[in-house]
């Protein structure tokens, strides 16, 4: 599973955006008083998303599946539901042990989306994951990375061998290509499950 996963991974970085570029809001100083305080958490069983929480940016999305299209290029959430997030079905789930990676557009018909402020948080601020099973998964941030879609890294995005439970969110940024009116970069929020 991990081989398919990394072998579309590099995918993503040219197709989950909304590339209708409203510019995105200013990246953040790390906050490391908050990350002494964290304590992780040991990883949970399997069971799928249905909503994400971040506090910060008053975000609560659903969250749906996403697979491969027809193509075998990576599904994304549907730019008609700017406020749908979408998991990467192949891989954990968001508490499971390893790399989980959720996307979701900076923005759509010139809105801000789902993520559109993801660059603004820093290290500490906490995502929630609501999971099927009735639990929430806790995730602190621990750094954000801005890389060009073409040199995204998708192994360590999907297939990073770790030893913990950890969350990938992943949208556009950068500057928009005048060309195609996408976002040149992407934007990753490298999160690990933490304690509530």
């Amino acid at each position: 599973m991990r081989a398919a996963t990394v072998a579309v991974a590099a995918l993503l970085s040219l197709t989950a955006c909304g590339g209708r570029a409203t510019g995105e809001p200013p990246m953040s100083t790390p906050g490391e008083a908050r990350w002494a305080q964290v304590r992780f958490a040991a990883p949970l069983p399997r069971a799928e998303p249905a909503l994400i929480q971040i506090p910060k940016l008053k975000v609560s999305a659903p969250v749906t599946r996403l697979g491969l299209k027809p193509d075998g290029t990576i599904e994304e959430p549907p730019l008609s539901r700017p406020n749908l997030a979408g998991w990467w079905e192949e891989g954990p789930t968001p508490g499971e042990g390893g790399p989980s990676v959720i996307i979701g557009h900076l923005d759509a018909d010139h809105r801000p989306a789902v993520f559109y402020g993801l660059k603004s948080l820093v290290r500490g601020d906490r995502i929630l994951v609501t999971r099927q099973d009735g639990r929430t998964a806790t995730f602190a941030v621990e750094r954000i990375e801005r890389v060009p879609k073409t040199s995204f890294p998708a192994e360590k995005i999907y297939a990073e061998d770790i030893d913990h439970a950890a969350l990938r969110l992943v949208t556009c940024g950068g500057a928009v290509d005048p060309a195609t009116g996408r976002y040149r970069d992407n934007v990753i929020a490298y999160t690990r499950l933490v304690q509530p």
